[in-house]
């Protein structure tokens, strides 16, 4: 049976049970993190740790562990699994008010705990053949708040985008914002024009993922010409190449925008040479 982590215990996942007053229940008054683990070794764990740091900052909410115990406690997570490559969730909410305090207020209440759970679950990557073969995704406006970089529990708006892109058949809806690109609605969007990568910039409006940072660092290293800066609708459209990055997709080409052909309509150089710098960058970290 899967163990999970709630509130300073292990536990079977049929055993957690949280107040329905809770204030994630409530209001989705919390921030969560996604951390991939390959061979029981979670990838990038302090780099998540600190994105997570930022979000509980954002929410001015404490933190309620240090990075030591953050870094214990996903250990035994991992361990208790049966499976060896995992997707840890991780969420923090603002906890539930004691008896007689308001049950509903927005304002925060004073002396509360609050909420931690962890689950694992099987981490299922992109094959190399879908890798191969790309994905289509659609394009959308971002009709989402003004504080995008906090990783919140509060993902309505991203829900009904991804569902725009299931119910079209697609993997992805890459959002526009003041038509400029923003992001997708699970993955962060790059583009490829006349051999130079391109992305947004982090801003208050876009949640820049642990994969866009390592796509970034990996240009860098390894000479592969780049931008951050604004990149417009128009851009995204006459894109020689367009991916979706993410934990899961790690670096996903989109072929088909719309209905219409990306670049050739097929997965282009770049994109390759990304992947094969990302998978030895993976593997060297899981060596370490």
């Amino acid at each position: 049976m899967t163990s999970v982590y709630l509130n300073d215990r292990f536990m079977p996942l049929a055993d957690a049970k949280v107040s329905v007053l809770d204030r994630g229940f409530v209001f989705g008054d919390g921030v969560y993190e996604m951390i991939p683990v390959y061979s029981r070794k979670p990838f990038r764990l302090e780099e998540h740790l600190r994105r997570l740091q930022g979000s509980l900052d954002g929410i001015r909410l404490a933190n309620p562990h240090g990075v030591a115990q953050w870094r214990d406690l996903i250990g035994q997570l991992i361990a208790l699994q049966a499976f060896d490559d995992q997707s840890i969730y991780l969420q923090i909410t603002r906890g539930t008010p004691e008896s007689g305090q308001t049950p509903r207020d927005h304002a925060f209440p004073q002396g509360v705990a609050p909420t931690v759970f962890m689950f694992a679950q099987p981490l299922v990557s992109a094959t190399d053949a879908q890798k191969a073969a790309g994905v289509c995704a659609i394009t959308a406006p971002d009709i989402r708040w003004g504080r995008c970089d906090i990783k919140s529990i509060s993902l309505l708006a991203n829900v009904l985008a991804r569902q725009q892109a299931v119910d079209a058949a697609c993997a992805e809806t890459v959002m526009l914002r003041d038509g400029f690109l923003s992001e997708g609605a699970a993955s962060n969007i790059f583009v490829v024009k006349n051999g130079v990568l391109l992305a947004p910039p982090s801003s208050n409006l876009i949640l820049t993922g642990i994969t866009y940072d390592v796509v970034l660092e990996l240009a860098a290293a390894h000479g592969i010409l780049h931008e951050l800066r604004a990149i417009s609708e128009a851009e995204v459209r006459r894109a020689d190449e367009l991916w979706m990055t993410s934990s899961t997709k790690e670096i996903m080409p989109i072929v088909k925008l719309d209905g219409a052909p990306v670049g050739t309509g097929a997965p282009g150089p770049l994109a390759r040479q990304m992947d094969a710098l990302y998978q030895d960058f993976k593997r060297q970290v899981m060596r370490a």
